[in-house]
């Protein structure tokens, strides 16, 4: 009984396997592409969710002048929470995010690896 052929491994013949084409690594390149800026753009996301209770922190601190912390705490502390809810969800979306696209390049560096005539047209 004769296995089917695989990428990557040996038929049960022990004969070589064929090697990838130039097509196949191409596209899979793309895809890689493709999912690498879907990442930058969760990237992006969470820079934005980030930024935006620092620059309401920076507003409350700079009109802080015109209302006591005493009277005013009831409405601070749940939106200093948010904030900091926000805060880290922001990081989290980063901190994904560039995992993500590490691993992205490092596929496209091993894809690169396997054909050295793709890696002059992919940086």
């Amino acid at each position: 009984m004769v296995e089917k052929e695989s990428i990557g491994k040996r038929v049960a013949d022990d004969s070589p396997v064929r090697s990838v084409p130039e097509t196949v690594l191409i596209n899979e390149i793309q895809l890689l592409l493709a999912e690498k800026r879907t990442y930058l753009a969760l990237l992006r996301t969470g820079i934005a969710v980030l930024a935006l209770p620092l620059s309401l922190l920076g507003f409350l601190i700079a009109t802080s002048e015109h209302y006591l912390v005493m009277r005013v705490w009831p409405l601070l502390v749940p939106l200093l929470l948010g904030c900091a809810a926000m805060a880290i969800f922001g990081i989290a979306l980063i901190r994904s995010a560039v995992l993500k696209i590490r691993r992205a390049e490092d596929l496209i560096r091993r894809l690169k690896q396997k054909n050295p005539n793709i890696a002059e047209f992919v940086q």
